[in-house]
């Protein structure tokens, strides 16, 4: 049961706006990404650092092209792609890639955000959008790790503006939403992954620990959400599925 997603697990998207599957991925796989992490190539050629409101980066590398790496395997993974068709209910297109670095003792917090915050000004017009957070080390409170307001993504889209140097949603109307929605710690174990809606809002606290805490996150927009905006970001094609073995090749 853990690869797929259930009927039950569809249920449990559409009430709480995300669903868990633990032990995704092997640990094998799970070092094949971390060793390409340590050993540079696409992550540290498009690595930057986006400032909370203490002044501390929380890192990450970003891409949305699918290229021919370990990275481009994980994201047109059968249990990857499959699951996000199920839950989206229509054909899925790669948006983005993207590495997180919250490095140990001095990766900084993500503020409070959806992420159609920031896609609805890309000119996608419906939220019919998708992310997957994959656990690359432990995902623990300690090392701050993403935390959701579970039936959030019912709200609809907010207005963001900058916090710090990132884009977050309204410190007032978060303060006020934290009242009548259940905040959840995603804790994850290395290889799970966490499928949630582009309207969920979610945040992650400061790593203060002695851990690392890196993570994979892979976007998708469905096939017929239009996108207005002159640049295409986002495929226009079907998302390709690999073999579901094509991430060891890469090891």
């Amino acid at each position: 049961m853990n690869n797929f997603i259930t009927m039950e697990r569809m249920g449990d998207y559409e009430r709480d706006g995300f669903v868990l599957l633990p032990d995704l991925f092997s640990p094998p796989e799970v070092a094949a990404m971390l060793g390409e992490i340590e050993s540079g190539g696409r992550v540290v050629a498009n690595t930057r650092g986006n400032e909370d409101t203490t002044g501390r980066k929380a890192k990450l590398a970003i891409w949305h092209e699918l290229g021919d790496d370990i990275w481009a395997a994980a994201s047109t993974d059968p249990r990857i792609v499959n699951g996000t068709r199920a839950l989206l209910g229509e054909e899925v297109a790669f948006f983005h890639g993207k590495v997180m670095l919250k490095e140990a003792g001095t990766g900084g917090a993500w503020e409070w955000h959806q992420d159609y915050g920031y896609w609805y000004n890309q000119g996608f017009v419906f939220p019919r959008m998708i992310s997957v957070f994959v656990a690359l080390d432990a995902s623990t409170v300690e090392n701050g790790c993403l935390q959701v307001l579970k039936g959030s993504h019912k709200l609809g889209r907010l207005e963001h503006s900058k916090v710090g140097t990132q884009t977050g949603a309204d410190p007032n109307r978060i303060d006020a939403l934290e009242k009548l929605f259940e905040r959840v710690n995603c804790e994850m174990t290395p290889g799970s992954a966490l499928f949630f809606h582009s309207n969920l809002l979610h945040t992650s606290g400061p790593n203060d620990s002695t851990k690392h805490r890196r993570s994979f996150i892979i976007c998708y927009n469905a096939l017929g959400n239009p996108q207005l905006a002159e640049k295409q970001t986002s495929d226009s094609r079907p998302c390709p599925v690999g073999s579901g073995s094509d991430i060891l090749k890469f090891a």
